[in-house]
């Protein structure tokens, strides 16, 4: 089966990021699937190209006999604001489905989102090659950019709608991360449920596992005797950073428990001068890091963190950073409500709630339990066997190939 990807932040060699599809892409080549996969030249972080493709329109990457990977370009004004934003996801919109033409005929096309502009680029491969088109939702557009307060003039609210309903008239199966997206789906959008696919995201378990929490990261940070809470992720608008900066504040005089912000984004600036703002010298600003280093600083942690703004759309979400600690063996403190609340705290018995954005909750939650040892560790290790259990990412990219394989002989 050949398999034609188009994900604008699927990551290269060593880039930092999400790396769903990198994953799932190892694993379909290496079952003798072909795959072709159309991206993004720019760091989604920085806002800038990588190195290797500037001043270029197309770059086109034989990995292996049976992977290639299409760089096409992205406006640089992607991190300079909203309309910077659209430009970066129209130009990408319009370079991906250039760089599509030239792809031999592929069996099935799958286009991921956000942005939600890569439906149309899946739509129209999709009539120019005659290939059925599989549209994954990985987070709910536009209802993500609104709720957030990015997205706010009417007409673009209104084509975001309408550009959302044309992605899935044309796609023959619709792929969801979570069983709240379905529903919304269902409910709200009027998709029959038998269109709907749910590959969720997933432990990457051959990268992230659970290692001694002393290792380097812990040395260079001076933090042998600390409790470290660790949040990595991006620090944009919808991340509510502020929230943690703000639980530093209350929870300052503990000088044995710390703070470590690992990303990159819009927001860490402001982060950051508010940090210094109120003099917090239990936060530790930490630029993105490569994968091969993530996974010292997530085991160096006591507890991972995962914070989003407090709407409706975010209860319906699995964020890709609380597989990721608890694949480490890491509890998490949740301060999301809704599905991934459901999946971490009650279901798997591995982190514990705290109210979204209020740092009172928060600095309340993490006095509660910081220094009791045993049950924090029983919670890590609770998290590393729920997702052992039911979200190897190996075991997911399986069932994804049966789906597709199954769709391309009906």
């Amino acid at each position: 089966m050949h398999i034609m990807v188009v994900h604008q932040y699927y990551l290269g060699d060593q880039q930092i990021g999400g790396s769903r599809f990198n994953q799932f892409v190892k694993y379909w080549t290496d079952m003798g699937h072909k795959v072709t996969v159309i991206a993004g030249m720019l760091n989604s972080k920085t806002g800038k190209k990588y190195p290797e493709y500037q001043g270029k329109l197309f770059k086109k990457e034989e990995k292996s006999d049976l992977l290639t990977v299409i760089r096409a370009h992205v406006s640089q004004s992607y991190n300079k604001s909203f309309l910077g934003r659209l430009l970066g996801y129209f130009s990408f919109t319009f370079f991906s489905t250039l760089a599509s033409i030239s792809v031999k005929k592929p069996d099935v096309i799958l286009v991921t989102s956000p942005p939600l502009s890569v439906g149309m680029t899946g739509v129209i491969s999709s009539k120019i090659k005659g290939a059925p088109l599989v549209f994954e939702v990985r987070d709910l557009w536009p209802e993500s950019a609104i709720d957030t307060g990015v997205l706010t003039n009417k007409y673009l609210i209104k084509f975001s709608y309408w550009l959302e309903k044309f992605s899935y008239k044309h796609a023959k199966k619709i792929n969801v991360l979570t069983p709240a997206f379905e529903k919304k789906l269902v409910e709200n959008k009027e998709i029959a449920s038998e269109d709907i696919w749910m590959v969720p995201n997933g432990a990457d378990l051959d990268i992230f596992q659970p290692k001694d929490k002393n290792n380097w990261v812990r040395d260079k940070y001076n933090l042998q005797d600390k409790f470290v809470i660790t949040y990595i992720g991006a620090h944009g608008l919808a991340n509510n950073l502020i929230t943690l900066i703000n639980t530093a504040k209350k929870l300052k005089s503990y000088k044995d428990i710390v703070f470590m912000l690992i990303g990159g984004g819009m927001q860490k600036e402001m982060l950051k001068n508010k940090a210094e703002e109120y003099n917090l010298s239990n936060v530790i600003f930490v630029e993105p890091q490569p994968k091969k280093d993530i996974v010292d600083y997530c085991n160096a942690a006591d507890m991972g963190t995962a914070v989003l703004q407090k709407n409706d759309t975010f209860k319906t979400v699995y964020p890709n950073k609380v597989f990721d600690y608890m694949s480490c063996a890491r509890p998490v403190l949740l301060a999301i409500d809704g599905a991934a609340r459901e999946l971490v705290v009650d279901k798997a018995e591995a982190g514990i709630f705290v109210e979204p954005e209020n740092p009172d909750d928060f600095a309340r939650k993490i006095l509660n339990i910081y220094q009791e040892k045993d049950t924090i560790e029983k919670m890590g290790q609770q998290g590393y066997e729920y997702v052992k259990d039911h979200f190897s990412r190996e075991s997911l990219a399986e069932k994804y190939a049966s789906k597709l394989i199954k769709l391309v002989k009906s």
